[in-house]
């Protein structure tokens, strides 16, 4: 299973496993990874599982689409690697993927 590494605001990191085929939120919702507060569920309806993507990782994880692009725009702190973690899909490929929670989520 790939692992998943969470950095939060304060630096703390919690390495998690994450079967391919979910989301890089629904793997830290069901770890209880602080600070992806996931208030839609994954439906890409809020900013609530923004993170910001290790700058190793951005070319393998990808560019956000349109509708993801939408939702950042009620994030906080928006950078260039931010993503919302729901639409990131775990694959072998993201194995040892680092991302950052952000200060405050919404």
């Amino acid at each position: 299973m790939p692992k998943i590494t969470f950095i939060d605001a304060g630096g703390t990191s919690r390495s998690v496993e994450a079967p391919v085929g979910w989301t890089v939120m629904e793997s830290a919702v069901k770890n209880n990874v602080p600070g992806i507060e996931a208030e839609c569920g994954g439906a890409c309806a809020c900013a609530t599982c923004h993170v910001y993507v290790d700058e190793a990782w951005t070319a393998a994880v990808g560019a956000p689409q349109p509708m993801e692009s939408d939702m950042l725009d009620f994030a906080s702190d928006v950078r260039p690697n931010s993503r919302l973690s729901c639409q990131i899909k775990v694959k072998p490929e993201l194995d040892g993927l680092v991302v950052t929670t952000p200060e405050r989520q919404g």
